[in-house]
């Protein structure tokens, strides 16, 4: 029931930063239910179709459409109603990216994967559909942005929750404490710029023609 919950709280969210998203590059109603419903369902939708897990869950249960267009309407009302705040699409992903890397690890962990395949499929579903998002609004994926803590926020969420599970502690609160470290480094990225070290190439430049 709690992982029930937390899953529709990250397509909430992540339908919220689609539709802000789409907002930025002036799409219609259409347009905003679309960016939104792909964000909120595309690292999902990868995660089941690696896991053969049928139907998908979005398809077994029309209560994750209804939160995904509920919430689109309700940020296009909200942004007719006031200025949506500075960096509003960007703690919309991260608070997406934290609750969804954690649940879609404990899907993987309930398929009987090995805690490394766990951790991958956990990361995969938090990061695809703001990929997915970025895309088709024509933007640098956050994930490809250079030294961005993205990916790596996610693995750290769920490689804290596999250990302190592993530890002892209790599922729901193990569950909790890898969306809370995962979201602390995302936004530690966007609030202070904690980033990870760039790999830069620098080529030799030709010589001159003699």
């Amino acid at each position: 029931m709690l992982r029930y919950a937390l899953d529709l709280i990250g397509i909430a969210v992540f339908a919220i930063s689609g539709a802000i998203a789409a907002g930025r590059r002036g799409m219609d109603l259409i347009g905003v239910i679309a960016l939104g419903t792909v964000t909120a369902i595309g690292g999902g939708t990868i995660r089941d179709l690696l896991l053969d897990r049928h139907p998908i869950f979005w398809l077994a249960d029309p209560a994750y459409l209804v939160v995904i267009i509920a919430s689109a309407l309700i940020t296009v009302a909200y942004a007719r109603w006031r200025p949506a705040p500075r960096g509003s699409l960007l703690a919309a992903d991260a608070l997406g990216l934290s609750v969804f890397s954690v649940v879609g690890a404990q899907i993987a962990e309930s398929a009987g994967l090995p805690v490394v395949s766990c951790v991958l499929l956990g990361t995969v579903t938090g990061t695809a559909g703001g990929v997915v998002r970025d895309v088709l609004s024509a933007e640098v994926p956050l994930l490809f942005r250079g030294g961005n803590l993205y990916a790596s926020a996610a693995v750290a969420g769920t490689t804290a929750y596999f250990l302190l599970e592993g530890a002892g502690v209790s599922r729901g609160v193990a569950s909790q404490a890898g969306m809370v470290v995962c979201a602390a480094l995302r936004f530690s990225a966007i609030w202070w710029g904690l980033n990870l070290p760039v790999f830069t190439i620098v080529e030799e430049r030709a010589s001159p023609p003699e």
